[in-house]
């Protein structure tokens, strides 16, 4: 029995995290369509919690990768997505981590590379969410850096017989 390939397999099994951008702007339809994607993600109860920024001017760019401890290389991307949850959502990380993976996935599809950084609770994210003039009724969960890039980067992925089990643990 052969498992049938398509295009998503192909996408999720291609995808790498990317920190080097070219100077390549990204079409605003494109970045509403990637966005689209996120905002048909699931979420718990279809509560929907998110709000998502997209940031593509320069100085916004510079100032995101100067508060984010570990997302420096996002002054370089084409755009940067803030994805917020409701704070009060009890399922706000697991449905904004939703919608982050499924804009990565759609970047992706466009050929557009993508680095998940993350922003829920970290010393950032009060910072970023006033420097974006969020309302302080929503946290930030994730920050995704989008842009062309010629790096194709090699890491290693665990074998799927590492991860793998089958009805318990052992």
């Amino acid at each position: 029995m052969s498992v049938m390939n398509n295009e998503v397999v192909r996408v999720l099994k291609e995808r790498r995290s990317a920190r080097n951008y070219l100077p390549k702007p990204i079409p605003r339809e494109i970045l509403e369509d990637i966005i689209d994607c996120g905002r048909l993600a699931p979420s718990a109860n279809n509560s929907q919690p998110w709000v998502f920024v997209v940031v593509t001017e320069e100085a916004g760019k510079k100032e995101i990768s100067r508060l984010a401890t570990w997302g420096k290389f996002i002054a370089d991307a084409a755009a940067c997505v803030a994805v917020f949850c409701e704070r009060n959502n009890p399922h706000g990380v697991e449905d904004g981590s939703a919608a982050t993976e499924n804009i990565i996935i759609a970047a992706k599809s466009y050929g557009i590379d993508s680095c998940w950084v993350a922003g829920y609770r970290r010393t950032y994210s009060d910072d970023i969410r006033k420097f974006l003039e969020v309302p302080g009724n929503y946290e930030l969960i994730s920050l995704v850096s989008l842009g062309y890039s010629d790096e194709r980067p090699r890491r290693l992925k665990k074998e799927l017989n590492e991860v793998l089990k089958w009805e318990k643990f052992h």
